[in-house]
C-alpha cells in the first residue's frame, strides 16, 4: 500500500557530495520517525541518520559531521545529503518509517515498518 522510493544514488570520487531522496506514495498521518540504513556486502544494515517528528536528528558515530537528514515542509520527501564521501560509506542506502518509540540511528531496523527499494552510493577507492 505505501511505497517508499529511494532516488540520488551513484557513483562519486573520495571528498565528492550526493543528496539522497525518498519520496512516499502518499502522506503517513503516524509517521513520527524517518531514517537512513545502509548495508554494504557481507555485512548487516545499519543506521545512518533519523529524523522525528519534533525535528530532532541523530547520525551514527561514522557521518557525524559528512551527513545531514532533512525533510520537506510537508514532510513527505526525506533526503540525505552526503559530503566528505568515503570508500567505506559504499552501500545500499534504504530509507524507512515507525510510528513511534525510539527514533535514532541506533534503533533496530526491524522496528521500522515501512521500507524503500534502496538506492545504491558507491565511492571508488
Amino acid at each position: 500500500q505505501v511505497q517508499l522510493v529511494e532516488s540520488g544514488g551513484g557513483s562519486v570520487q573520495a571528498g565528492g557530495s550526493l543528496r539522497l531522496s525518498c519520496a512516499a506514495s502518499q502522506y503517513i498521518s503516524d509517521t513520527v520517525c524517518m531514517g537512513w540504513f545502509r548495508q554494504a556486502p557481507g555485512k548487516t544494515r545499519e543506521g545512518v541518520a533519523t529524523i522525528n517528528s519534533r525535528g530532532d536528528k541523530t547520525y551514527a558515530p561514522s557521518v557525524t559531521g559528512r551527513f545531514t537528514i532533512y525533510q520537506d515542509n510537508a514532510k513527505n520527501t526525506l533526503f540525505l545529503q552526503m559530503n566528505s564521501l568515503k570508500p567505506e560509506d559504499t552501500a545500499m542506502y534504504y530509507c524507512a518509517t515507525r510510528t513511534g518509540g525510539s527514533c535514532t540511528a541506533g534503533t533496530p531496523e526491524w522496528l521500522f515498518r515501512y521500507w524503500g527499494q534502496g538506492t545504491q552510493v558507491t565511492v571508488p577507492s
